[in-house]
């Protein structure tokens, strides 16, 4: 059993002991720390929450309800939803905050509390820091029986994140319904299957082959979207003889394409996609995590722009982004924050531009994915003792390299030309996680084993 306290959210797999996995004791604890933070914060008794499809999902629900009725909160329940849907249902409700129940790409056997404040972002560093106070003191209490909060159950989001989609200004509907795609949508059993059938309506697409649509929470395969996991979508758009494939991850938060001959766009490539259509019509920065591919960078400054990093997580670019007034910006994991619409990863406004994009681009999302430069990134890792000082030896290696441009605002990432490394320790174990890129496998590989050879070196291993 695991269970994760993070400034972020709670996140672990169900069962077990209290305090050794996502247990109800953990999931009322937690709650409970969180509602008394918000209201406190902003003043008022009102909090958002949402669910993704998986099996453990209505349990949860029930829980964290129950718990802020208790807290004398009101509560708003999307019931079915996304992340990106929750994240605008809060400052359109005006409430304290929302709580995302998901696990994001996480297996079955895991779910979570992703917390957001009033704005519909995730909290920062301090006030999540400040909720684990509160939960680790115990330090909240609940109303008396006629102070009790009040549950509306709405499921009018959807459609009201469809409508905000299509009323931006870079979404043409009309050049989307023109191109006449045929897409294979993968949505991993979750709710997925009922928001992008949905849009891509509303997007004026009229052929949608389903994989996976049924909201049971019975995920067909490991739900992150990566290459490995998404086979099935990749013959099934050969077999349909369609434009693309689209999947997304339980929460929608997170998005990939699929190409018409089905290989992988690439997930790193779908911010670099959609930034590269803003950058068309929309002067601006750009922003992603220190681990996403350079892809972006020479994107943008190709368009005029600069282009900014920010330590990994979310919350990091979001805050980068704010600090540089960039027009688009995310995750290489394929999430797109288009401020625009709102400052969170949103696979629903991604799929919108994309394909606003591609119907306007002319050609096949093959041709597209070879218009952007070609890297690619190398992960590895390297564990160590648990009493090294991993602070220390990373201090070494950017004294070895001080000549090279590098960032130390996580981890340690040096800069070689268009090449680049980048080591991030683990919060959890004694590992060094090592991303590489280069212009191809080879130049990546070979980048980060000399990485590794330099630390092994450092230790004389």
């Amino acid at each position: 059993m695991t269970l994760i306290k993070s400034i972020s959210g709670i996140r672990g797999t169900i069962g077990g002991a209290a305090g050794e996995g996502l247990t109800p004791v953990d999931i009322v604890k937690f709650t409970s720390a969180f509602g008394s933070w918000a209201i406190k914060k902003a003043g008022t008794k009102k909090i958002v929450v949402g669910r993704d499809a998986r099996l453990s999902g209505s349990m949860v629900n029930n829980l964290v309800i129950g718990t802020l009725q208790g807290l004398g909160i009101d509560v708003v329940d999307l019931g079915l939803s996304t992340t990106p849907t929750v994240e605008i249902a809060v400052p359109l409700e005006k409430a304290a905050g929302g709580i995302i129940l998901t696990a994001s790409h996480n297996p079955k056997q895991w779910n979570a509390l992703k917390l957001l404040n009033a704005n519909g972002e995730f909290i920062s560093d301090t006030d999540g820091k400040e909720v684990l106070d509160i939960a680790e003191s115990s330090d909240f209490s609940y109303a008396e029986v006629n102070d009790l909060g009040k549950v509306t159950h709405d499921d009018s989001y959807m459609q009201k994140h469809i409508d905000q989609i299509l009323a931006l200004s870079l979404v043409d509907v009309k050049a989307i319904a023109k191109a006449d795609f045929k897409i294979v949508i993968d949505c991993v059993n979750s709710t997925g299957g009922i928001f992008v059938p949905a849009l891509l309506e509303a997007l004026g697409v009229k052929t949608v082959y389903k994989l996976f649509c049924e909201p049971d929470g019975v995920f067909p395969h490991n739900p992150e979207p990566l290459p490995e996991n998404l086979i099935e979508l990749s013959k099934e758009v050969v077999a349909k003889n369609a434009s693309l494939g689209i999947a997304v991850d339980p929460d929608v938060d997170r998005l990939c394409f699929v190409s018409e001959d089905g290989n992988m766009f690439g997930e790193e490539y779908t911010l670099v996609a959609v930034a590269d259509y803003i950058l068309k019509n929309t002067k601006g920065n750009t922003v992603s995590n220190l681990s996403s591919t350079r892809a972006l960078r020479d994107v943008t400054e190709l368009a005029g722009g600069e282009y900014h990093a920010a330590a990994v997580g979310e919350v990091n670019v979001v805050n980068q982004m704010k600090a540089v007034n960039a027009v688009i910006g995310g995750e290489g994991n394929g999430g797109v924050i288009y401020p625009e619409l709102h400052y969170g990863r949103d696979a629903l406004v991604g799929i919108a531009l994309f394909l606003t994009h591609l119907a306007k681009y002319g050609k096949s999302i093959s041709n597209l994915r070879s218009s952007y430069p070609g890297y690619f990134i190398s992960k590895n890792k390297i564990t160590l003792t648990p009493e090294m000082d991993i602070d220390a030896l990373l201090a070494k290696v950017e004294d070895k390299y001080k000549a090279q441009p590098h960032s130390t605002i996580d981890g340690l990432k040096i800069e070689f030309d268009k090449q680049w490394v980048h080591l991030r320790r683990s919060n959890t174990e004694p590992i060094i996680r090592i991303y590489s890129e280069g212009d191809s496998e080879t130049v990546a590989n070979n980048l980060a084993n000399k990485i590794i050879a330099d630390i092994k070196e450092i230790l004389h291993l």
